[in-house]
C-alpha cells in the first residue's frame, strides 16, 4: 500500500461499497486510522451483511443510488474524499439494456461529481477500465463517456481534484472469472471457455486500492493512472485454476460472449505520447485546450509517439505457472483450497 498516505481525521465515501472493491477498501481505509467510512448503495441487504461482518461503528451505511443527485449530495456532505465505484460492470447486461449504463455509469458520475463540488469535498477518484479504450460495447462506452465526464469538471472545478484510475480485470472481485470456475470445479462442471487465445490484464483488488490511493495522493486535476499489470490467456487462466484444484473437471469452448474483444487496452499511444512513466504507474495528462479551434486545427503536438497501444497482448504474458502463482497469493483462493481439500 502507498506508504505516504495520511487518513488521520478524514471522512471517506465509497459509493457502490458493497461490492468487492468496496470491502477491500473500507478495510484498508479502517486500517490506516479514517475518522469514518460511508458506503452509499442501493443494496440494503448486503449493506447490512457488511455492517455485521465489519462490525465497526466508523462505517456507516446510507441507501441511495448514484442515479439519484439527492442521495449523492446528501452522503457527501462533510467528505474530504470519495471513491466512485459506483457501476453496471457487466459487459453482456449492458449490451441489452444499455441506456440503464448511461443512467448509471455516466449521469451517475456527473452526480458525484457536482455533489463534490457543491460539498467542498477535496478529491475525487472514479473508477474506469480497460474496456473504456477504444470501446466495442455499452459498459465500456459508458465509461469512456464517465471519463469525459471526470476530465469536464477537472478543468472547471476550483476546490475539487477530480481524476481517474483504469485497470483491468480484478481477480476473484464479485462476477470475474475465477470464483466461476472455482464454484464449476467444486459442482464438477466444465469450465467454460469463450476463446482460450483471449488475453485479460490480471490484477489482485489490493493493487486495485493501491492504484486509487495513489491517485487519491499524487492526481491533478484531470489525471488517470494506470497501474501496470500482466496478463494471461483465457484458456492459461482455465488451465492454472484446473491443475491448483488437481486437473478435476474438463473444459468446454463456447465462444466469444456479446461485446467482448480478443485483447483489452488500457492506454492508447495518443495518450502514452504524453503520459508520464511513474515506475508501476502510467499518469495520463488530461488534454488542457480549451474551445479555441486554433488549438485543434494549427497546434499538433511534436515528437514521436510509442509505436503501439498498451494491451493485454503485449505487456508481460503469464504463463500456466505464473498464473498459479499469481493465484495462489489471493486469501480467496487459499480459502477454496482448504474447503476443495475438507470437503
Amino acid at each position: 500500500m502507498t506508504t505516504n498516505a495520511d487518513y488521520s481525521g478524514k471522512r471517506v465515501l465509497v459509493t457502490g461499497g458493497t461490492g468487492s472493491f468496496g470491502k477491500t477498501v473500507a478495510k484498508h481505509l479502517l486500517a490506516r486510522g479514517v475518522e469514518e467510512v460511508r458506503v452509499l448503495s442501493r443494496d440494503e441487504a448486503k449493506q447490512h451483511d457488511m455492517r455485521v461482518l465489519f462490525d465497526e461503528p466508523r462505517l456507516n451505511f446510507y441507501v441511495g443510488d448514484v442515479r439519484n443527485s439527492r442521495s449523492v449530495e446528501r452522503a457527501s456532505r462533510g467528505v474530504d474524499m470519495i471513491f466512485h465505484a459506483a457501476a453496471l460492470k457487466q459487459v453482456p447486461s449492458c449490451e441489452f439494456f444499455p441506456l440503464e449504463a448511461v443512467l448509471t455509469n455516466v449521469l451517475g458520475s456527473q452526480n458525484v461529481v457536482e455533489a463534490a463540488e457543491k460539498n467542498g469535498v477535496a478529491s475525487v477518484v472514479c473508477l474506469s477500465t480497460d474496456k473504456a479504450v477504444m470501446p466495442v460495447n455499452a459498459m465500456g462506452m459508458t465509461k469512456a463517456l464517465m471519463e469525459k465526464v471526470a476530465q469536464a469538471a477537472a478543468r472547471t472545478s476550483i476546490d475539487t481534484v477530480v481524476s481517474t484510475v483504469r485497470y483491468g480485470n480484478v481477480l476473484y472481485s464479485r462476477g470475474s472469472v475465477i470464483p466461476l470456475f472455482v464454484e464449476k470445479i467444486f459442482r464438477g462442471e466444465p469450465l467454460t471457455i469463450t476463446n482460450p487465445e483471449m488475453t485479460r490484464f490480471l490484477m489482485p483488488l489490493t493493487d486495485a486500492v493501491d492504484l486509487v490511493e495513489f491517485a487519491f495522493f499524487n492526481a491533478n486535476p484531470g489525471d488517470t493512472f494506470i497501474r501496470k499489470a500482466a496478463a494471461a490467456t483465457i484458456g492459461d487462466l482455465a488451465t492454472a485454476t484446473n491443475e491448483l484444484f488437481g486437473n478435476p473437471v474438463a473444459t468446454k469452448l463456447i465462444g466469444t460472449r456479446h461485446g467482448e474483444k480478443l485483447y483489452e487496452t488500457l492506454a492508447t499511444v495518443e495518450e502514452l505520447r504524453v503520459a508520464e512513466d511513474m515506475g508501476d504507474y502510467w499518469r495520463l495528462r488530461m488534454d488542457s485546450r480549451d474551445l479555441n479551434y486554433a488549438d485543434y486545427f494549427e497546434v499538433g503536438t511534436t515528437g514521436e509517439p510509442p509505436s503501439e497501444d498498451y494491451h493485454s497482448h503485449n505487456t508481460e504474458l503469464l504463463d500456466v505457472e505464473g498464473v498459479k502463482d499469481l493465484l495462489l497469493a489471493l486469501p480467496e483462493i487459499q480459502d477454496d483450497l482448504e474447503r476443495w481439500k475438507n470437503q
